[in-house]
């Protein structure tokens, strides 16, 4: 309660604009479909595969690939030499978890290789060395 009696308080009257008859929803995005859930379709004997679709790569000169192809190499040997200097020892769950992550980029490097795609085994093969030796730093 305030001291103040209520006499000397001014009345104060709030003047709303009047009501729209209609609201106007704003969106900032497209309104989302609705979900459906349907099943993917069976595939059977009869329908063919589909193909793979194709890898883009750059083209790469003689000499560049040549390069990536011996730089995958090497990442390769040091990340595999590291892989096997961490097997038999006792890793902690960050470890495990680089050695996996070591052989999937591994597993990869390759899979590009045989495609001659030595941009992105070049690459694969690097993030598998610098795992391996953060790996091999940390035991």
């Amino acid at each position: 309660m305030s001291s103040v009696p209520d006499d000397l308080l001014p009345e104060l009257e709030i003047e709303l604009p009047p009501f729209p008859g209609h609201l106007v929803s704003v969106r900032s995005a497209p309104p989302r479909p609705p979900h459906v859930s349907t099943p993917p379709p069976a595939t059977t004997a009869s329908e063919p595969e589909k193909p793979e679709a194709p890898t883009i790569a750059p083209q790469l000169t003689p000499q560049e690939s040549a390069v990536d192809q011996q730089q995958t190499n090497q990442s390769l040997s040091i990340a595999e030499k590291n892989l096997e200097y961490a097997r038999g020892k006792n890793l902690n769950a960050a470890q495990s978890d680089l050695v996996s992550k070591i052989r999937g980029f591994i597993k990869d490097a390759r899979e590009a290789a045989k495609s001659t795609d030595w941009g992105r085994a070049r690459s694969l093969a690097q993030k598998a060395r610098v795992l391996s030796e953060a790996l091999a730093g940390s035991l």
